[in-house]
């Protein structure tokens, strides 16, 4: 048991080495002096200021903070519409529904790409930030659909039969019932889709234009010229971000476990009275 115990551990150590180390290294070579990576020059803040300085990464960083916003923003309202439509109405093509809905995050980047790309030709539309929006919009609202879609699922629907019981109406319903109860959902699901939009590489590669350049194709042309401590330091910033969008998607989802959970208390409490 003994023995067990201790490869156990071991396994872990080696799984989380393998993970965590190069994330760690390049974190530490990012304040490196020496232009060469494995060369170790001393601590220096040089490489954030001259990241800093870079007119083209940081008009890449807009574009991509552009694209992830308006593609999350369109999602979360088609994804939203989209989950609480299947709640509402029972069909019998619900299954196939759902299905179809959930293929754009089955379907391989490169064929996605591909796809986008003929669509967008056929259709005529000039390679930029439009037809980047309208593919990121797809490739997103997946992520939103299904959240909230098992958010509903878990939800008590005595709660939204009660206030119809109290006389109100649909609009008044949703804004005051439904919407509070599935928002940590919805805003779980934005952060996703966010950091899904703002990293991608492949699909973006085949659907933007030659004025239009986000951070990862950015960072992507960069790295065939061989990965430089300017590239260390946006990586580091970029894992600062990434890591507090995990907090804060950790604390919004506890924070409404712990609401339905009151809510229950409370209805539990005026039952039992």
């Amino acid at each position: 048991m003994k023995k067990q115990w201790k490869w156990s551990h071991a396994y872990l150590a080696a799984i989380l080495a393998l993970t965590y180390v190069p994330i760690l290294l390049t974190v530490v070579y990012s304040f490196n002096e020496s232009k060469i990576t494995s060369v170790w020059g001393g601590l220096s803040l040089k490489w954030y200021r001259e990241l800093f300085s870079d007119r083209d990464l940081r008009e890449a960083l807009v574009n991509s903070l552009v694209l992830a916003l308006c593609s999350c923003g369109a999602a979360t309202v088609i994804g939203t519409m989209g989950a609480l439509g299947m709640e509402k109405v029972k069909l019998r093509a619900n299954g196939w529904i759902e299905y179809i809905s959930t293929l754009p995050m089955m379907i391989p980047e490169i064929i996605l790409g591909m796809v986008f790309m003929a669509t967008f030709s056929l259709m005529g539309l000039p390679f930029g930030m439009t037809t980047l929006i309208i593919a990121h919009t797809t490739f997103c609202v997946p992520y939103i659909f299904m959240m909230v879609k098992a958010r509903l699922a878990g939800m008590d629907k005595s709660i939204e039969e009660a206030a119809r019981d109290l006389g109100a109406g649909p609009f008044r319903l949703f804004w005051d019932i439904t919407l509070p109860m599935i928002l940590p959902a919805v805003l779980s699901g934005m952060l996703l889709a966010f950091a899904m939009s703002f990293d991608d590489v492949v699909i973006s590669l085949f659907v933007t234009g030659p004025k239009v350049n986000t951070l990862p194709i950015k960072i992507y042309t960069k790295l065939k010229t061989g990965v430089t401590p300017e590239i260390n330091a946006l990586a580091a910033l970029l894992l600062v971000v990434i890591i507090a969008a995990l907090l804060l998607s950790n604390f919004i989802s506890a924070q409404g476990r712990r609401r339905q959970k009151r809510a229950a208390e409370a209805q539990q409490a005026e039952a039992a009275a």
